[in-house]
Order: C-alpha cells, then structure tokens, then sequence
C-alpha cells in the first residue's frame, strides 16, 4: 500500500455521523453511571473494583465485537489492537494519578469524584488531539515521521525514568491557576467553589482536577501518535481511547496499591513505544498486518506482567 492510499484505506473503515452519534450516546451513558452510581460510594473495595474493572472490560470488548460484525475484520481488528495499546499505556496513568492524589492529600472520600470528572475531561481533551492528529496525517505524509520519531523519544525516555519523581508543583497550568484564581487552603468534601469573605473562592481540589487534566494532555501526545500507526480512523481511535478511559477509575482504585509489584512497566511500555514508532518510521517500506502489532502489545505485556511478578518487592527508602 502506497502512502497516498492511507487516507483512502481510513475513510473506508471509519464511520459515518450514525455510528458517531452512538458511540457518543454510549460514552456519555457509561460516565454517568460511572460517575452516578461508582463515583457516590467513595472509595470501593477491592472486590468491587476488580467486578467494576471487569465489567468495563466486557463492554469494551462487547463494543469491539460488534464493530467487527457492523465494519468488517480489519475495524474489528485495528479497534482490538489499538485498546490493548491505550489499555497498556493507561496503567502508567494510574500511577501518575496515585501520585497526584497523594500530594494533594485528596480526601479519600472525593478521590473517585475527582477522577471521574478528571477522566471526562481528559476524554474531551484527546478527542481534540485525535481529530487535529487525523488532520495533520492527511495533510502531510510526513507527520508519520515526526510521530515515530517522537514515540521512540518516549520511548527512550520511559526506559531511563526509573525512580525519577513527579512534582506536580511544577505543572504549569497549576501555577497558572494560583496565580490568576484565590484559593482555599482546605477541601470543602467535592466543592469545587466556596464562599469565603463575601467572595467566591475555588477549592484545592479545583486545582487538582487541572493537574489530572493536563497531566493526560502529556500523555495523550505519547499514546494518540502511538495507535496512529495502527489506524487512521478518527472513530476507531477515539473508540479505542474512550473504552480505556472509562475503566481508568476502577483499575486505579485496583491497582494503587500495588505499584510496587510493577518493577518492569516502564521498560514493558517503552519496548512497545519503540516498536510502534520504528513501524511509523518505516510506513513506506513495511506494511505488517495490524494482528503482528496486536501480537507485539500482548506479547511485550505477558512478559512485563511475569518478569515483574518474580521481581522481589522493594523494601526501606526504595518502596
């Protein structure tokens, strides 16, 4: 396939304003449950969030299975592909979020709140980079490279970054906010604006749902280029983005607890950045069928999942 069919071989498998209208439909349905029903029982047991967990992971792969029946084997299988890679990448989300969270000192009551709300943002956000990324592949064939090349950055870059530590001070649009925005210094449960003096004055936890926002701004520029090379449908991006998303929230409160026991995930995560970003690099020469990028994604994950589970726990100033 040469570089000038792509956009053509995109448009065949994307989706008309019907099918955009219901995915719409079902994403705002399962937030609000998320946010109605999970979201008001503060912080879940675990059982519950392995149930939470599995149940959106049923309607993700029931969602793929009827793309499948509706577009055909290759939309089935780009769409299966690219949530195993945003699946993947999202668990480096739950971490950075754990870290938020804790340096906020985030009430564990309000925790879910906050990111469910952080969670619908963060989607609102990638639906923007995703229809600007689609636009600029279509408009530039080189804009292949420049993702590969910035993928295999990010690669490189999660493979060193062992122990490096997230200051969420430094973010720049908190400085921004508490520069421009009067804020208290004590949580009012989910308020995000209180009355203080005559006055309205915002809530540390307006602060932290722009941390979580924008943070996932940092890692949409890494994951949205990454699925690209493995579909440049716009709907079958945003699908495979949104079924990660929605499941965020559960395998947080999951798998919080247990970031220790994942010694190996940057460098799991990092070898999968790398191989997608060579693979972008070389569009033009190699055209793998996209079950060779599932294979890669599921192959590196059971390796990173074994090696980290025989990994023995830090222990002292390393946990």
């Amino acid at each position: 396939m040469s570089h000038a069919t792509l956009p053509l071989a995109a448009a065949s498998l994307d989706a008309g304003a019907s099918l955009w209208a219901l995915l719409a439909a079902l994403v705002i349905a399962m937030l609000a449950l998320d946010l109605l029903v999970f979201a008001r029982r503060g912080v879940p047991s675990l059982r519950a969030s392995a149930a939470w967990s599995v149940g959106w992971l049923a309607v993700a792969l029931g969602f793929g299975a009827a793309l499948w029946t509706l577009k055909g084997d290759d939309a089935g299988a780009q769409y299966l592909a690219g949530y195993l890679l945003e699946r993947s990448l999202s668990l480096d989300n739950v971490f950075v979020f754990a870290v938020i969270l804790g340096y906020f000192a985030v009430p564990l009551p309000v925790q879910a709140k906050v990111l469910s709300w952080g969670i619908m943002l963060a989607l609102v956000l990638r639906l923007v980079f995703i229809l600007l990324g689609a636009a600029l592949l279509d408009a530039a064939h080189v804009t292949f490279y420049a993702f590969g090349a910035l993928l295999l950055y990010t690669a490189w870059k999660l493979a060193r970054h062992d122990g490096e530590e997230i200051a969420p001070d430094r973010n720049p649009a908190l400085r921004a906010l508490r520069r421009l925005v009067p804020m208290s210094r004590d949580y009012h449960g989910d308020r995000l604006v209180v009355r203080a003096g005559g006055s309205r004055i915002a809530t540390p936890l307006l602060a932290v749902f722009v941390v979580v926002a924008t943070t996932d701004v940092l890692f949409a520029v890494d994951s949205v280029p990454a699925i690209f090379a493995i579909t440049q449908a716009p709907f079958i991006v945003f699908a495979a983005n949104a079924f990660a998303m929605l499941g965020l929230r559960a395998l947080y409160f999951l798998l919080a607890g247990m970031m220790d026991r994942f010694a190996y995930l940057s460098h799991g995560l990092a070898a999968i950045l790398a191989f997608i970003g060579v693979k972008m690099l070389l569009i033009d020469v190699w055209h793998p069928p996209v079950w060779t990028s599932l294979a890669v994604i599921a192959a590196v994950l059971a390796a990173t999942a074994a090696l980290s589970l025989r990994a023995p726990r830090p222990t002292g100033k390393d946990a």
